[in-house]
């Protein structure tokens, strides 16, 4: 892991990042893709950063099982999502959920991070005192290789992209809370850069930087409406950061909510009464 001053990884690189008591460390996709999933540790708190290329998933749970740390093993697909087996009780996790669906702890679910996806510039603007992990000199040309897959320009059957919306391999940005969960298309958040919606009994706003990779979603006050300018967001002549802090008062902090880039056919698997949202 290397600060801004130290990095290599190219600043229009996707990571997943995540903070954890003042600790903040962003994982490149291009990493995690070949590898499929990371173990590391976080403000004193074992993390497992996981991501799925044919799903096109990012997740980040704890390694937690039973009460005790443990360690992943990919051992397949199911539903064309990464499959993980721990090495303890051997039941089999799901990549996209956490949830357990052989074996002994069937049914269970691992404690899930709130993580997001931005690049690299992203990153280190919103974290200037984060990490970013750095490249095996071994994997480089295996991690080169899938910067196409980052852009959506692979043609690999499982991992292509539809350029077109509400194809099987379209993108979304999925956002589920509780039992509701709804999908925006990425074109459309493309052309809008920042959705005002509700899920269920929640008011969110989505954005989408100036870059056009790095997103953010928070809890929106029912009454607030949210506007964007560059990567700025504006409410009631309050501005906040793509972080979500307010830029007068720095305590004052809009609550993230999990949002994640996902191909459509996977979200709509694994949510399947997902909405799909609809400009009114």
């Amino acid at each position: 892991m290397k600060s801004q001053q130290d990095n290599k990884v190219p600043g229009s690189r996707l990571v997943v990042g995540l903070e954890n008591n003042g600790e903040a460390k962003a994982y490149p996709i291009a990493f995690l893709a070949y590898h499929h999933q990371v173990q590391d540790s976080l403000g004193g708190k074992p993390i497992l950063i996981t991501y799925c290329s044919v799903c096109r998933s990012g997740r980040v749970f704890e390694p937690i099982v039973e009460g005790q740390y443990v360690k992943f093993r990919l051992v397949g697909m199911d539903h064309f999502n990464a499959m993980f087996e721990d090495d303890a009780t051997g039941s089999w996790w799901r990549q996209s959920t956490g949830e357990a669906i052989a074996g002994k702890l069937k049914g269970q679910d691992l404690p899930e991070l709130l993580c997001r996806q931005m690049t690299v510039d992203m990153w280190y603007r919103l974290y200037p005192y984060g990490k970013v992990m750095q490249p095996d000199e071994i994997f480089i040309a295996s991690y080169d290789s899938l910067a196409k897959f980052e852009l959506g320009k692979s043609k690999s059957l499982l991992t292509r992209t539809d350029t077109l919306s509400w194809k099987n391999k379209s993108w979304v940005v999925g956002v589920s809370i509780g039992n509701a969960s709804k999908a925006y298309d990425w074109n459309d958040l493309k052309r809008k850069r920042i959705i005002n919606d509700t899920i269920g009994k929640m008011a969110l706003v989505l954005a989408l930087s100036s870059d056009g990779q790095s997103i953010a979603a928070f809890e929106r006050p029912v009454y607030a409406t949210f506007t964007i300018h560059r990567d700025t967001l504006f409410s009631g002549g309050v501005a906040f950061d793509f972080s979500g802090q307010d830029l007068q008062i720095p305590s004052n902090k809009l609550k993230p909510v999990k949002a994640y880039q996902e191909f459509w056919h996977s979200w709509v698997t694994f949510h399947a009464n997902t909405q799909k949202y609809v400009d009114k």
